[in-house]
């Protein structure tokens, strides 16, 4: 496709003019975009069925079967509230792309899908944030994490992202916008000469709806789109990188600390007593009740570590690198070409994280009753390592007297456990 003075080569999926900016192009740049046709309808009409089908799943049963709502599901709630309204757009964009480009909705639908693009994609990297900076607290500081998981807290930082991220997208709806274009010869590529003349001498014309602006306004839109791509992906990018980081290091530290408290268990049973890593590798051991949180807070680890090394890193960065070359002087037509592959493709893979993130939610999702579950027996509760090690002690040692004795000390380790938790 060409528009009539210009260099067409890619605006998202759609088109971008080049020329105006580049005034050192190569004297003809073909570039062939008719996979498009093909490859976008297929994944936009993919991530459709799947975000639809699979929020609504999470939804329903978040409001419809779970009495008891934690930190981390009413974070997932907002998230696939997020990913459905976006699923409601993208047949729009399916049918522009059956008709080749051609947009038919109106302007205002134009703008109003374009922004729900990225309105869905920075709502969903705040609050996967939200989730990794949860995770980190649970692990690293747990006391601290009483205090911040109250509903009020939880519920007004949800709130904030909404309001931080509408703040950040809303000039989407300036931006974005329906032109008449000439229509060019797709199927054989594009051809445009030096001075902007299109080589295939199409008349016919389509209405385009723009991803990023048209060329007049692209100089106003490129501070703003390195900007967005700075507070909406790299920002909060480096604040994950940061939590994980920590995160991993705090369970390898637990995971280490364990074999020499499990070689102490004989001494711990007939001393009472336990020193405070001792303390958290067994509060953090296999039969503890934390172990559940944290085996939860791995899986969750390495699905947003996926969801960012798939959806959000290559799509912000070639991105970032198609805004830059659209501004400097001297780009080689098959530099753009490439540019412009790895852009359309990482695209609708970027939208790809309106149903990857349902799967965080059956993958970390409790599996025990969603109401308050009964309480355990006394004799897998959370003294039970400490009876265990102190049999265990006795076993060895033939200290029969000695094990009935730390039964009146099991009250004292178990508040010393607790103050050995960071």
């Amino acid at each position: 496709m060409a528009s009539g003075m210009s260099v067409e080569l890619f605006n998202g999926e759609g088109n971008t003019n080049l020329s105006s900016f580049n005034q050192s192009s190569p004297p003809s740049c073909n570039i062939d975009e008719s996979y498009k046709y093909i490859f976008l309808p297929i994944c936009y009409s993919f991530t459709f069925i799947f975000s639809i089908t699979l929020n609504s799943v999470v939804l329903y049963r978040s409001f419809r079967h779970t009495k008891r709502w934690n930190a981390s599901l009413i974070y997932m709630v907002n998230l696939a509230s997020t990913d459905f309204m976006y699923g409601l757009s993208l047949p729009f964009l399916v049918a522009s792309y059956i008709m080749r480009d051609n947009w038919v909705f109106g302007d205002f639908m134009c703008r109003l899908v374009r922004f729900l693009f990225y309105f869905n994609l920075y709502c969903s990297i705040f609050f996967l944030t939200c989730i990794s900076v949860h995770r980190y607290l649970g692990i690293c500081h747990p006391m601290k994490t009483i205090t911040l998981e109250t509903k009020r807290a939880v519920k007004g930082t949800c709130v904030l992202v909404w309001v931080l991220v509408f703040a950040l997208t809303c000039p989407i709806f300036r931006f974005a916008q329906t032109e008449y274009l000439p229509r060019g010869g797709e199927a054989e590529g594009i051809g445009v000469t030096a001075n902007g003349q299109s080589t295939d001498g199409g008349a016919d014309g389509f209405t385009n709806c723009w991803d990023d602006a048209i060329d007049k306004e692209f100089q106003d839109y490129v501070p703003y789109g390195i900007t967005l791509h700075l507070v909406g992906f790299f920002l909060p990018f480096s604040i994950i990188a940061w939590c994980y980081s920590h995160v991993v290091l705090t369970i390898i530290r637990t995971l280490r600390s364990r074999p020499s408290a499990e070689d102490g268990g004989g001494a711990l049973g007939r001393s009472g007593g336990m020193s405070g890593a001792e303390g958290m590798s067994i509060i953090l051991g296999a039969h503890s009740p934390y172990v559940h949180r944290r085996r939860k807070s791995i899986k969750t680890i390495i699905t947003i570590t996926l969801l960012f090394a798939l959806c959000f890193f290559p799509f912000h960065v070639t991105r970032t690198i198609f805004l830059i070359l659209k501004v400097t002087n001297r780009v080689e037509c098959h530099t753009m070409r490439m540019v412009s592959i790895c852009y359309k493709i990482t695209r609708p893979l970027a939208s790809f994280n309106a149903w990857l993130n349902a799967l965080l939610y059956f993958l970390t999702k409790e599996k025990s009753s969603p109401c308050c579950p009964k309480p355990e027996p006394v004799q897998h509760g959370l003294l039970w390592p400490l009876r265990m090690m102190g049999r265990a002690g006795e076993e060895e040692d033939g200290g029969g007297d000695e094990a009935m004795n730390n039964k009146g000390n099991e009250p004292k380790a178990e508040a010393d456990i607790l103050r050995g938790l960071p």
